[in-house]
């Protein structure tokens, strides 16, 4: 594994959170994993946003070099690796929370109607996260789904 680059662009401390992990692909590698469990390689290839093979591989290496995941091969399939989030990846849950509640504050495409929102809001992580997983399931072979669709 190659060294992580420790030379920040400043002391910022949004400047460290976004050198960190805030770019799109990562942000959309800590979603799948944190809110859809997603594991593999090959599943977060199936995301909507379709994320390319190079970019992918690239993304998953930073977010190890960075602490942020953790892979081990998977135990009925060898050639398989299966990521998971660290403490630090998992500690990412009250901004990736706060991303989804802006989005649907301000996205008037977002498919986050007000009650499922206000839900969010107000639950536990474990039943959020449970309900939102529910929904992907439900829903992941809509490639998009229609403005305030998901309802609880």
């Amino acid at each position: 594994m190659k060294a992580v680059n420790t030379k920040k662009r400043s002391s910022c401390p949004v400047n460290y959170a976004v050198e960190e992990f805030g770019d799109i692909w990562s942000l959309l590698i800590v979603r799948d994993i944190l809110f859809f469990g997603k594991k593999t390689y090959g599943e977060f290839l199936s995301s909507r946003e379709k994320i390319s093979t190079n970019i992918l591989a690239d993304r998953l290496t930073q977010l190890l070099e960075r602490g942020i995941l953790e892979k081990k091969s998977d135990s009925k399939d060898g050639r398989k690796e299966i990521y998971k989030l660290t403490r630090k990846g998992r500690d990412l849950y009250p901004i990736m929370l706060q991303m989804i509640l802006w989005s649907a504050k301000y996205d008037p495409n977002t498919p986050i109607s007000k009650s499922y929102a206000d839900f969010m809001r107000s639950n536990n992580e474990k039943t959020v996260k449970a309900k939102i997983k529910e929904v992907y399931l439900k829903n992941r072979k809509s490639s998009i789904l229609s403005p305030g669709s998901l309802h609880v």
